[in-house]
């Protein structure tokens, strides 16, 4: 029997195998299917001459501030803490506390994990640990595992070291429970599992002038310290639940959808689902397949843009075969793209090479300026959203339900979904649309749902609302020099940080995917490449300079915080509607994503380390 610690005789490194068995075989399923029927996979053309005049700004003007102040969530705890449990695995490894002492500490075991430990195995680090509080590695692809869940961005792009895996997606657009299969594979191909501590979530991370190095404390009484410590931990990675008045009262099975519980069977079953999100356009198709009754609630409607599913050609995995980096080529290509429905739709024949631009550039006789450029980006945007608009009651027979599933906001706002089985699912006698807008749901009982004086009786109620966007809940457990917290410096003088990834007064400290973290366009798997190798860098750095604590300049982080407000401000009226993107309308500008664009963003990180001058480097203490 292999023991959980162990000690490897040839490095002398501290090893483990905490990884936790699948809690049940129930738990499978698949993402969406290609769909063959050509009015589904097509937008109705844009209609001629449309303008995003006065009257269609006070239209999405008045869209937006009649859903002013309806976003309440509240913290999963308390009764609530059960919707946070682990459904996917078995019971934690037992293990003894660690009380030892590593090199480099990750918080997190995604994507973004899976690649730094690559990066910094090539790099000759090997003293790195991993702690995660899940059971196994996939970071949001091992909590999402709701049926029809697949990835928003064509996998050919998304998915990392594809070459160094020799591994060809089956789909465009592959299933999670694929990209889980493949971040496992990956896991054991690259040694990543003897790395990782599993069930271990980290409760507090504090730093001590007096060694150097940060204390690392979790729920399994681990106190680890480590010279450099890097959050992972992703942008959404802390569900949350809407606030509705009864909710704790239902007397039917209930959870989240990114712990779907696989031993509730829905076949037949009466079941609402709250909330018409990114999660819930893929998850309501595949359960309408199986309930007897299905009751959509919905406040706000998504954008349902074209997905047009396929599969991966044989011709396809021939030539990937006999071309060097194709995956890095093609994603670079897709992150040349500037506009977000553009590269996320995926033009082929560009990604693959077969033409040189992904569009028909215009010339015009004199450059415009920025307003002009802002209204013709927004005339764009009106027309693609009233095709989208146009595709609803192309696709919806009822004439009220399709009403409700108009979107009036810009695209891109919020987050941009793709189906092609969503809409038609509306059509099917057995599934009724509720539509909430624009408070949400009044109230739960015992039985299910009661909106506006009727009751929707219930069996199973599945809470998709979604997740805190930039609000890990580590930020709130980084204790500084000062004994200040992370999230306590932010609170008292905004969100300030360098790259997004440095934040002055937590030395030694690396914060992946971030507020304020740039380097990707709309391919997270951009995004984490770019800051990998700048932390594979930074760290090499410092050995190269002894090993030494690396703190970032107040003035160069105030700067970079400026800009980043800035380029919030320049764009806002690309965004000028309420989702998590801005705080539900509530976020300093600046204060969570980036808006600067990947090469703004590449050329503050490479005037960094050509000039080192954001940096302070301080000696080992004595």
């Amino acid at each position: 029997m292999t023991l959980p610690i162990r000690t490897d005789e040839a490095t002398g490194l501290t090893i483990f195998n905490t990884r936790a068995a699948k809690a049940t075989e129930r738990i499978t399923g698949k993402g969406y299917s290609p769909i063959s029927d050509e009015a589904l996979t097509t937008l109705p053309p844009p209609p001629p001459g449309a303008v995003f005049n006065a009257e269609e700004q006070a239209k999405y003007r008045s869209y937006k501030e009649a859903r002013q102040g309806a976003a309440d969530y509240i913290a999963m705890e308390g009764e609530f803490a059960r919707y946070l449990e682990d459904v996917y695995s078995a019971p934690p490894i037992e293990r003894e506390a660690l009380t030892d002492s590593c090199e480099i500490l990750v918080i997190g075991a995604g994507f973004a994990a899976l690649l730094l430990w690559y990066k910094l195995r090539e790099a000759g680090f090997r003293d790195v640990r991993v702690c995660e509080k899940g059971g196994d590695v996939g970071g949001t692809w091992y909590w999402n595992r709701y049926p029809g869940i697949a990835c928003d961005v064509e996998s050919y792009s998304y998915l990392p070291l594809l070459e160094e895996m020799g591994y060809f997606p089956t789909m465009k657009f592959a299933s999670g429970f694929e990209i889980l299969e493949y971040c496992q594979s990956m896991a054991e191909k690259l040694g990543f599992y003897e790395r990782c501590l599993f069930h271990t979530t980290v409760e507090r991370t504090e730093w001590d002038q007096s060694t150097g190095r940060w204390t690392v404390s979790t729920d399994r009484g681990d106190k680890m310290r480590a010279r450099y410590v890097v959050l992972a931990n992703g942008s959404l990675t802390t569900p949350k639940l809407a606030r509705i008045d009864g909710m704790e009262t239902f007397a039917g099975k209930a959870f989240h959808t990114s712990r779907w519980d696989y031993n509730v069977d829905l076949a037949g079953k009466r079941v609402g689902i709250i909330g018409t999100g990114a999660s819930a356009v893929q998850v309501i198709p595949e359960i309408a397949k199986v309930v007897g009754e299905l009751y959509v609630f919905q406040r706000t409607p998504s954008t349902i843009d074209v997905r047009d599913q396929r599969m991966t050609t044989q011709e396809e995995i021939e030539t990937w075969s006999n071309e060097p980096n194709w995956a890095k080529q093609r994603r670079e290509r897709l992150a040349r793209i500037s506009s977000g429905r553009t590269a996320l739709k995926g033009n082929d024949d560009y990604l693959s090479g077969k033409v040189t631009d992904y569009r028909e550039r215009r010339n015009y006789d004199r450059q415009l300026s920025p307003e002009e450029l802002m209204e013709r980006q927004l005339n764009t945007n009106f027309r693609i959203m009233e095709q989208i608009r146009a595709r609803v009651d192309a696709i919806v027979k009822d004439p009220k339900t399709a009403a409700a599933l108009k979107p009036y906001y810009a695209y891109g706002c919020k987050r941009p979904t793709f189906h092609d089985e969503y809409l038609p699912t509306f059509n099917l006698p057995h599934v009724t649309l509720v539509d909430t807008a624009p408070v949400g749901v009044s109230r739960i009982n015992a039985n299910g749902v009661v909106h506006e004086g009727k009751e929707y009786p219930l069996d199973v109620l599945i809470y998709a609302t979604g997740f805190q966007w930039m609000g890990a809940g580590s930020f709130n457990m980084i204790v500084g020099r000062d004994g200040r917290t992370l999230r306590g410096k932010w609170a008292e003088e905004g969100v300030k940080t360098f790259l997004g990834l440095h934040s002055h007064g937590f030395p030694n400290l690396f914060i992946m995917s971030g507020p304020q973290s740039g380097g990707g366009q709309f391919n997270f798997t951009r995004t984490i490449e770019g800051q990998t190798d700048y932390v594979a860098w930074l760290l090499k750095t410092s050995r190269e300079r002894g090993n030494c604590i690396v703190d970032i300049a107040k003035d160069s982080e105030i700067a970079y915080a400026e800009h980043c407000r800035e380029a919030d401000i320049r764009t806002r009226p690309l965004r000028d509607c309420l989702s998590y993107y801005n705080g539900d309308g509530n976020a300093e500008p600046g204060s969570l994503a980036y808006y600067g664009g990947p090469q703004k963003w590449h050329e503050f990180r490479a005037a960094a380390q050509a000039s080192l001058e954001p940096y302070v480097f301080e000696a080992l203490p004595a």
